[in-house]
């Protein structure tokens, strides 16, 4: 492993915007705490919610506001920029098999369920269309490992 390697790169304040944050209306499909760093898309007006495997990547749910719930929908800090560390989950056609590369592109992978914290950095599998064919391009820019299912990497918004 290199000495110099990118990492993480959180820009809580120059890159992220606020949003409803929900997969749907009403109390149940409201975005918490235990969502925070989970993978988002854009679901409605103004309003981003969790990825399913295989998404394109908008960004990643940075905060939820502690407020009240606002029209609806709860609101929260979607970051759509920067660098972040992820655990690699194979292909995108077979999450859990195959190795991924610097330079891969990458969608969501196998999620954890909404309202249940991450037991560690989001997972992400190697996506099977061309870079012409995805519009939110996120690639591998530092393995921290192998490349394997369950290693580490960092991706960053291209």
């Amino acid at each position: 492993m290199a000495k110099f390697q990118f990492n993480e790169l959180i820009r809580p304040y120059d890159s992220n915007i606020t949003a409803r944050v929900a997969d749907g209306t009403g109390t149940s499909n409201q975005l918490s705490d235990a969502d925070v760093n989970k993978f988002v898309k854009l679901k409605g007006d103004s309003q981003f919610g969790l990825c399913a495997v295989g998404d394109e990547i908008e960004g990643f749910l940075a905060s939820i506001e502690s407020g009240p719930i606002q029209d609806g929908f709860q609101l929260g800090s979607v970051q759509e920029e920067g660098r972040k560390l992820v655990t690699l989950d194979g292909l995108q056609g077979t999450p859990g098999t195959g190795t991924i590369a610097v330079g891969d592109y990458v969608v969501a992978g196998t999620v954890t369920a909404r309202g249940t914290k991450l037991p560690g950095p989001p997972k992400v599998c190697k996506a099977t269309a061309t870079k012409d064919a995805l519009s939110f391009l996120w690639r591998v820019v530092s393995l921290k490992g192998t490349g394997a299912v369950g290693q580490l990497a960092v991706i960053a918004r291209v």
